[in-house]
């Protein structure tokens, strides 16, 4: 079944809307949706390693732009739209540790966060609940979405082949230690 689900997903990196979908995932993720665009960045770049710093710089507009969102959703429309989020990862704790912590460390805790699996919705909807400013917050999310995945963009392009055996050899275990770092990064919130 993995086997299955990973030549799917390199198909669909392939395809002809593999940049669509990139865009609509990164921008998702910093919002409201809960899986990383690592999971279309990097079958993509491993299908075409010469559009690697093409596909992490939409990736990274992407993300910013759906940060924006996230921003919004945590200043304007917290009770209606964010709250049901925590509630659903019971991170009600988690959000106004956050807002706390952005009160006092602005800037520097999305430069740190956004580097980390820590979904980064969680990041945009508490900079916003904070009130953190937007141009401070939009240049710090540029800075850090932009060093992630172009770093990733280019370990892929760099050692592409060797990587993309090594995920094809070991497919089970890529796939669960992807799946620990993401879980990993949700339980993290809890406890930061």
């Amino acid at each position: 079944m993995l086997d299955r689900l990973y030549a799917r997903i390199i198909a669909l990196a392939a395809s002809r809307h593999a940049i669509i979908w990139l865009a609509v995932i990164a921008f998702a993720e910093a919002s409201v949706f809960p899986l990383p665009p690592d999971i279309m960045l990097v079958p993509m770049v491993l299908a075409c390693r010469a559009r690697a710093f093409r596909l992490a710089a939409i990736c990274t507009a992407a993300s910013v732009c759906g940060a924006i969102l996230g921003w919004t959703i945590g200043a304007f429309l917290l009770e209606y739209i964010a709250m049901p989020i925590v509630r659903f990862y019971h991170a009600q704790n988690t959000l106004l540790v956050l807002q706390e912590r952005f009160r006092e460390w602005g800037v520097w805790i999305i430069l740190i966060k956004g580097l980390t699996p820590i979904p980064f919705k969680f990041v945009t909807i508490a900079s916003g609940a904070a009130h953190l400013p937007l141009a401070p917050f939009l240049l710090a999310c540029a800075v850090t979405r932009g060093a992630r995945f172009f770093l990733l963009a280019a370990l892929l392009r760099r050692f592409g082949a060797p990587i993309q055996a090594f995920i094809e050899r070991r497919l089970p275990l890529v796939a669960g230690l992807f799946a620990l770092a993401l879980i990993g990064g949700i339980v993290a919130l809890k406890y930061i």
